[in-house]
Formats: C-alpha cells, sequence, structure tokens
C-alpha cells in the first residue's frame, strides 16, 4: 500500500477516534450520518488532492506545485456545497459578511496580518518565483478554507453542533475536529515502514485553524480565511 494512503488513513482515524471520544463526552446526541460522510469526504478530498495519489494523468503544465490537485479538490468543495442539503451559503461560500462579528472578524485579521508580516520580516524567505507567488496567493485558501473551513465544518457541525459561545461565535467540536484534520495533514506523515509526527508544525497549523474557525464563523462567510490564508503563505516570499 502506497505511503499516502496510509498517511490518509492514519490521519482520518485520528479524526475518526477524536469523533467518537466527542460522542463519548456529549452522551448522546450525536447525528452519525453526518460524522460518517465527513470522515468518508476526507479520505476522497485526500485522493483528489494528489491526484488519485499519482494515477490521474492531469498536468497544467510545467511547475513545482501541485496546481492539478488543489484545483481538483476546489472542485469537489464547490460540488458538496452544491448539494441541496449542504448549500453554498450554510458552508460560507458568501461575500456577505455578518455586521454584528465583523468588527471583531477585522480586528483579529489585524493582528494576524501583523503577526504574520513580523514573522516574516524575522525570518526573511530565500526569493521566489512567478509560479511560486502565484498559486501561493491563490489555491492553499482557496482549496483549504472551501474544504476545512467550509463543507467539512458545516458537516461536523452538523454532527456535533455548536453548543459553545467563544467571543461571540458559535463554536463546538466541529472546530476542534476540523482544525485536527488541518493539523495531522500538516504534520502527520508515514515513510519507511513507520509514522512521522512533527508536534511544532501540528500545533502552528491546529492553532491557526481554529483561529479560522473564529473568523468564518465570526463573520458566516470564508471571504476574510481565505484572504488571510493566502496572505500568510505567500508574505513569507515577498519579505
Amino acid at each position: 500500500m502506497p505511503d499516502a494512503i496510509i498517511a490518509m488513513l492514519g490521519w482520518v482515524g485520528a479524526v475518526a477516534l477524536g469523533g467518537l471520544l466527542a460522542a463519548g463526552l456529549m452522551r448522546g446526541g450525536v447525528r452519525w450520518g453526518w460524522l460518517i460522510a465527513a470522515l468518508l469526504l476526507m479520505a476522497v478530498y485526500d485522493a483528489v488532492l494528489t491526484r488519485g495519489y499519482g494515477h490521474i494523468p492531469l498536468s497544467f503544465g510545467a511547475s513545482d506545485w501541485n496546481w492539478e490537485g488543489k484545483a481538483m479538490a476546489v472542485l469537489l468543495s464547490l460540488a458538496i456545497a452544491s448539494l441541496p442539503v449542504v448549500g453554498w451559503r450554510r458552508a460560507g461560500l458568501t461575500l456577505k459578511q455578518d455586521p454584528r462579528g465583523l468588527t471583531g472578524a477585522l480586528v483579529l485579521s489585524g493582528l494576524l496580518g501583523v503577526l504574520f508580516l513580523g514573522l516574516a520580516v524575522y525570518f526573511p524567505g530565500q526569493g521566489f518565483d512567478l509560479d511560486s507567488l502565484a498559486f501561493q496567493l491563490t489555491m492553499p485558501g482557496l482549496d483549504e478554507e472551501l474544504f476545512y473551513r467550509g463543507v467539512l465544518l458545516l458537516m461536523l457541525n452538523e454532527a456535533f453542533g455548536k453548543p459553545v459561545r467563544i467571543l461571540g461565535a458559535s463554536m463546538g467540536w466541529g472546530a476542534v475536529l476540523s482544525s485536527l484534520a488541518f493539523g495531522l495533514t500538516h504534520a502527520l506523515g508515514y515513510s519507511d515502514g513507520g509514522f512521522t509526527f512533527e508536534p511544532l508544525l501540528m500545533a502552528t497549523t491546529g492553532g491557526a485553524a481554529l483561529l479560522l474557525v473564529w473568523l468564518r464563523e465570526k463573520t458566516g462567510s470564508l471571504l476574510l480565511p481565505i484572504l488571510l490564508h493566502n496572505y500568510g503563505n505567500a508574505i513569507f516570499m515577498l519579505v
């Protein structure tokens, strides 16, 4: 079995265990169909993002970046959001911002923007080419926000609800599990017959994911998460 498939089984399995733990703590009220659908979607997403683990012969031209996989993953998220049971607006695919939460969301976005700039100044990049810059300004935010803070978050929220309000944003186990999934896809790998795990990468990506979930729930839209995500990736190339 290819290492990439084993790695996928690892992070999806970890999220499944997290879901079972959450269900146990809730002691009922879990909508299991939504949870199972979310877990299956994670596996499908991984297969699409990797172009069928290298078996889909699609190429947009010479590039060091996975334009093809990211584009297919975006189309997958849009297709799921188009289902009547999901819906674009409920998945955050709207430009309309909730005016009650916009001020707080803009404050957090500004603070994070300054933080990213400061880190980029402290850890200067090694330059960039146009292909790399174009990719970082577009695809990471479009793909990962539409999936992790869009359709996946909605499915997990449907499974567990959003019983907690954090600084005015309704959140719950969906926020935790979608952020866990996001962190693990960056920090967990499999090679040479064993799993690898990078705790620092897990902490930084998982923590950032929770903040992006808060922005999405606060505004009702993925607009700010997408913009902030792409800014955070590109600023390290530009400074």
